[in-house]
């Protein structure tokens, strides 16, 4: 529980009621993602204590609701971390991301508060449940909401087979798309960050090319890949100027530019050379009825998540990797929290 503003405490609460339609859950392994470490100090508005947080998680159903059908206690399931209504225009165009009276597990802002999955039982719409495949653990299961990240803004940019790629931001969900992007046809994959065992890991992840701006001109090592061309897309996962301004100038005429990372609220765009070189910009929210894929991606092995996984430790433990990974220790990556 995030009681205030960088204090973290275990501690017992009531085990959630369950509505007609819900389903609870045993969890047995959550992930902690980096929005609820940068959250967790309040800079970015969306972990209000007092707050349950994490959303990226997987369980046995443990009871159902009365109106429940096609699942039943003993199922192994995870879920979607957005709580979606199912029922307004953007639901009914399969937009469940963009839902009017959407609520993201975890978190609390000034529209909403919905506590999370660092608990030991949760209860969750059955709407948003899919079912594990046999053979896939819980631990690798609670890597599924990121990947679903990283597929859905690969479905956002419309890729076409032999596409070049450049990937800005190599942590967790740089490194994903790395791996979809492979998997999706990708013609040349370009990895880039500061970190080098970052780009060390882009490159046995599938990365043709890995360059940081602190040992090369990256423009000029994606230009001189990509023969003279530019990249046909290029994907942003940090969300400051700097890395923006780098994805957009690696991209071709007519590329296209898929923004994944918000770590600040505003950036600087290069406007004239977005509108003269009729560049195409889109957002890339969460994402939007890509579990069941992902899961089959990570069961037979097309997406390797166990390079990600840095720590499986008890939930009793978790203000204390808290700190860890907010203190950026070297070679922590994903925590995974299990009750």
């Amino acid at each position: 529980m995030l009681k205030e503003y960088n204090r973290l405490e275990y501690e017992d609460v009531p085990v959630p009621q369950i509505g007609p339609t819900d389903v609870l859950i045993e969890v047995k392994a959550c992930g902690i993602c980096g929005s609820d470490v940068h959250g967790m100090d309040g800079s970015t508005g969306r972990r209000i204590p007092p707050i349950i947080m994490g959303h990226e998680a997987a369980g046995v159903i443990a009871e159902v609701g009365a109106d429940v059908t096609g699942w039943g206690a003993g199922d192994r399931v995870t879920f979607d971390s957005t709580i979606y209504c199912g029922e307004c225009d953007f639901c009914r165009r399969g937009r469940i991301n963009l839902c009017g009276s959407r609520r993201v597990l975890g978190v609390s802002c000034d529209e909403y508060r919905c506590d999370g999955a660092f608990v030991e039982y949760i209860a969750v719409p059955q709407r948003i449940l899919y079912r594990l495949p046999d053979g896939l653990s819980f631990e690798h299961a609670a890597v599924v909401e990121p990947l679903s990240v990283a597929v859905h803004a690969v479905e956002r940019t419309g890729l076409a087979q032999n596409d070049s790629a450049v990937v800005v931001g190599a942590g967790m969900i740089g490194l994903l798309l790395v791996q979809v992007l492979r998997a999706a046809g990708c013609g040349a994959v370009v990895a880039v960050d500061i970190e080098q065992n970052k780009l060390d890991l882009a490159r046995k992840l599938g990365a043709d090319l890995a360059v940081s701006p602190d040992a090369c001109d990256v423009l000029a090592e994606v230009a001189e890949y990509t023969g003279g061309r530019g990249a046909d897309v290029a994907f942003e996962v940090v969300g400051i100027t700097a890395t923006v301004k780098t994805a957009l100038a690696s991209l071709r005429k007519g590329g296209i530019l898929a923004l994944v990372g918000n770590l600040s609220s505003a950036v600087e765009l290069p406007l004239q050379a977005a509108v003269t070189r009729e560049l195409t910009i889109c957002g890339c929210c969460a994402s939007c009825g890509e579990y069941p894929a992902c899961l089959d991606m990570i069961a037979r092995g097309q997406v390797n998540v166990e390079p990600f996984i840095s720590a499986v430790a008890p939930l009793a433990e978790g203000a204390a990797w808290f700190e860890r990974l907010r203190n950026k220790e070297p070679g922590l990556m994903k925590v995974i929290l299990t009750p």
